[in-house]
């Protein structure tokens, strides 16, 4: 795959992936060395280090029992010489830890050998140390003079001799793996340093590339694009490659060829367009005829809808008026019928008290009867007394009249009580028939309510109806007034589109076409010259309200074949409107 034909992703992928994989290299590779070199550093700080020091360690106690030997040797202070017996002591008691840790790190046969060497050695000094420390604490100071050259002096060099060997194999260890470190180091520089330059000229190589690869198919497309922007549309796009500069390229061809057909077909339309703005004016003319004249009918018709929405409102209220009058009728009979209601009862009542009446003087004309018997037996009874009972029979004589008169009286009162209850029954009976018709009079008058507050709801509600359809049709007569000015806005604008083609017409002329098409824009600009040649005076006059003629609603529009079918439907609705 050639390198023009892949995506510039690709590209830039494969220019860092190289660049990263270099970058891997360089990082494991230092890895490595650094790996090595940190061996290097651990085997000097964890093994050659600590036994060098653990060798110089037990040389310098080594060095201070031989100092203190020495000073005990040249002082006779028994107090000085068992401080530094014991001073002594505690160094040789340092240099034998030392040599047991010496020995318990000890790893490789050469390190064994020297330990050993040196624990030899120190074997066969510390007797005769302690033996030339024991003379001395015991004060024999001559003896151990005598002593300390024959027999210590000789163990104590060779056991020097012993630890100066192993303290020189430790430090020469030491400074191999410190001259291998070095060395482990100075090779990690330089290869790092070389993949780094290596790194350095490939990134620099592949990026020189890339953007190589993307500027130039970048430039030849700013070149054509800036040709497009100065208007010239000859020029020929060439796409070399298929990624997205060659993308670029291809859509900049495209836009170019889009942009030729669109500027040839904007200069063959600009007549097209001033002929018909000029058709347009005409049109709008007649409409804005037609459009008054409507203008007028509306006031006509919001006239009389005003008359008729006062006609109905004066109904309403009248049909108000005599809703409230039917209530209060509705009113002043439900009073009535509870009036009778009361009669009726009271009239009950009084029926019911005249029968008690009546029993009452039908017990009051037997008490006379009784009475009248009981005189007649008292007036016997005193005939049979004789002259005894002669008084007794007058006064008998007399309550036999009283009663007499008292049942008589009776019987008067119970036949006019009798006729009273007649009476009484036959005006309940009338109360009664008055208390129906009353309630059927209510019910009446409610049903009249009812219909009555019915009429004035419908009349209230077709006075707002007619109302509503007063505020449309004044809204209509509004609308037809803006839409009065809109046509003749529409007019100037049909005038200010003549205008706009002139000047689309000078402004596509900016672009640069092939000879053909320039004698197309030619032809274009002499029927442009003569669409605004015949251009009539748009400017709307007041109209007259009649009716426009119709012919003058449809033009003619010669240079557009669809103009004029939308024309003369557009004429056809306003006839129907």
């Amino acid at each position: 795959m050639k390198i023009a034909n892949m995506k510039i992703g690709q590209r830039l992928a494969i220019g860092f992936g190289i660049v990263i994989i270099l970058l891997v290299a360089i990082t494991a590779l230092s890895n490595v060395q650094l790996g090595n070199l940190n061996s290097s550093i651990n085997l000097i700080t964890k093994d050659r280090y600590p036994k060098t020091v653990l060798a110089n360690t037990i040389q310098i106690q080594v060095n201070k029992i031989a100092i203190d030997i020495r000073d005990i040797m040249l002082t006779s202070d028994a107090d000085k010489i068992k401080y530094l017996v014991n001073d002594a002591t505690a160094a040789d008691k340092k240099m034998n830890e030392g040599l047991a840790q010496m020995q318990s790190i000890a790893k490789t046969e050469d390190d064994k050998r020297f330990v050993k060497d040196a624990m030899t050695a120190r074997d066969a000094y510390l007797p005769v140390r302690d033996g030339l420390m024991k003379l001395a604490l015991a004060g024999q100071i001559d003896e151990a003079k005598a002593y300390l050259p024959q027999q210590f002096m000789p163990l104590q060099i060779k056991y020097f001799i012993a630890l100066d060997a192993m303290f020189d194999y430790q430090g020469g260890l030491m400074d191999a793996a410190g001259d291998k470190a070095s060395s482990e180091s100075g090779s990690a520089r330089m290869i790092i340093n070389t993949l780094a330059g290596i790194t350095l000229l490939l990134s620099a190589a592949v990026a020189w590339l890339v953007s190589r690869s993307i500027t130039r198919p970048l430039t030849e497309a700013v070149d054509v694009a800036r040709r497009v922007a100065d208007g010239d549309l000859t020029t020929k796009v060439e796409v070399k490659s298929t990624d997205e500069t060659g993308q670029l390229m291809s859509a900049l061809q495209t836009m170019n060829g889009n942009l030729y057909n669109i500027v040839s077909q904007v200069r063959q339309g600009t007549d097209t367009i001033a002929t018909a703005s000029s058709e347009i004016a005409t049109g709008n003319m007649d409409l804005s005829a037609r459009t008054e004249q409507q203008a007028g009918s509306l006031e006509e018709t919001a006239s009389a809808m005003e008359e008729l929405t006062s006609t109905v409102r004066q109904n309403a209220d009248n049909a108000r008026q005599a809703n409230q009058l039917a209530v209060s009728a509705s009113s002043v009979a439900v009073d009535g019928g509870t009036v009778v209601g009361k009669v009726v009862e009271t009239m009950s009542s009084i029926n019911d008290s005249s029968k008690k009446i009546v029993d009452i003087i039908g017990v009051i004309d037997g008490i006379a009867f009784q009475t009248n018997i009981l005189a007649l037996n008292a007036a016997v009874e005193a005939a049979r007394a004789g002259e005894q009972g002669r008084g007794f029979a007058v006064v008998a004589s007399e309550v036999r009249s009283l009663a007499q008169r008292s049942a008589a009286a009776a019987k008067e009162i119970k036949i006019l009580i009798d006729d009273s209850v007649a009476k009484v029954d036959t005006g309940s009976k009338l109360v009664e028939q008055a208390g129906t018709t009353m309630t059927e009079v209510v019910a009446s008058v409610k049903r009249v309510t009812d219909i009555v507050g019915e009429i004035s709801a419908a009349s209230q509600e077709q006075s707002q109806g007619i109302e509503e359809v007063g505020r449309a049709i004044t809204n209509i007569d509004e609308t037809t007034q803006q839409n009065a000015a809109l046509v003749e806005q529409s007019a100037a604008a049909a005038q200010s589109l003549q205008d706009q083609a002139a000047k689309l017409m000078q402004l596509v002329s900016v672009f640069k076409l092939d000879q053909k098409m320039t004698k197309t824009a030619a032809t274009a600009g002499t029927s442009t010259a003569i669409a605004k040649k015949a251009t009539v005076n748009i400017t709307p006059k007041a109209p007259e309200l009649k009716q426009a003629p119709k012919s003058a609603s449809t033009p003619a529009l010669t240079s557009s074949s669809k103009l004029a079918p939308t024309a003369a439907g557009r004429d056809d609705d306003w006839e129907q409107f």
